[in-house]
């Protein structure tokens, strides 16, 4: 029994390798949030598939949100968080507070990576101008410091990575003035998968992935290209919060970005599953020129 353990876990590291091939020293975007940054075990597991994915020669980037977080300290301090469309009413007491959970969450993470043994560096998109921002209005309606992204500067990046560091991104930008705004995790993501020229994006999510009926989990969808994503959204199959991000890995392929994963971060090594096997489990959005390479 244990010699056929042992052979499972060797077609396992065999079936995995063409994709560290064919990633090897490809940059990764992870963009971190729900459910698995707040169950502690989730986040082990997370983080060690990371780490992994650096270790086996990929150059893994983390962007990461913090929403559960800041309401949760807001609330501690009296502050009732408002919402309009999804979006966090941010006046200046609100960002003080955004930013000061973001900068403890982010340097939380970096603690976790540095004690799996890889050197992590955590910036915020204030950081050598990655993210210049301006105020977002979303309806027309001023919500306070909330951020569009208008442009990355991605070169500390570049730096980190050329130093073998692994980067941890804090989603707060600065506009042309100077003003610090919140900025969606979400948005952050993409924004610097684009800007970087990322070979996979990854959104860690409390959902499965994509469906083509929402009500029946079992029309889940491994793969999709552009024109099947955007027939989805048109026929109004898509719904809720997984809208804009479906939207958002569109707008990431169309600007460069080879893949996007759509996965359940509540399932443990989801990203491991996802990357390295021939059936993924989460959705995997492809550009024209990208082959299909999920297997029944």
């Amino acid at each position: 029994m244990e010699m056929e353990q042992w052979m499972q876990k060797a077609e396992v590291l065999i079936e995995a390798l063409p994709y560290i091939q064919r990633f090897n020293r490809r940059i990764i975007v992870v963009k971190y949030g729900g459910s698995a940054m707040v169950n502690e075990e989730l986040k082990q597991n997370v983080i060690k598939d990371v780490t992994l994915l650096k270790l086996v020669g990929f150059k893994p980037i983390i962007v990461h949100g913090g929403g559960k977080e800041i309401s949760r300290w807001a609330k501690k301090l009296g502050m009732e968080p408002k919402f309009v469309n999804g979006l966090r009413v941010t006046d200046e007491a609100m960002m003080e507070v955004a930013e000061m959970v973001l900068g403890k969450v982010n340097k939380d993470l970096v603690k976790l990576v540095g004690s799996l043994g890889v050197k992590a560096v955590g910036i915020s998109g204030k950081d050598g101008g990655l993210l210049t921002v301006k105020k977002r209005l979303p309806g027309g309606e001023d919500i306070g410091y909330v951020g569009e992204i208008t442009h990355v500067e991605p070169k500390i990046l570049y730096d980190l990575l050329e130093k073998d560091f692994l980067p941890i991104v804090c989603p707060v930008g600065m506009d042309d003035d100077f003003r610090t705004y919140n900025v969606n995790a979400d948005d952050a993501a993409c924004a610097v998968a684009q800007a970087v020229n990322a070979e996979k994006l990854a959104f860690l999510t409390d959902i499965e992935g994509v469906y083509r009926n929402p009500q029946d989990k079992t029309t889940l969808i491994s793969e999709l290209d552009i024109p099947e994503a955007e027939e989805l959204i048109e026929k109004g199959n898509i719904g809720g919060g997984m809208l804009p991000k479906l939207t958002n890995c569109i707008e990431a392929i169309k600007n460069g970005v080879s893949r996007v994963h759509i996965l359940d971060g509540r399932i443990a090594h989801c990203l491991l599953l996802e990357i390295f096997t021939n059936k993924g489990i989460g959705t995997a959005i492809i550009g024209d020129k990208e082959s299909r390479y999920y297997h029944g």
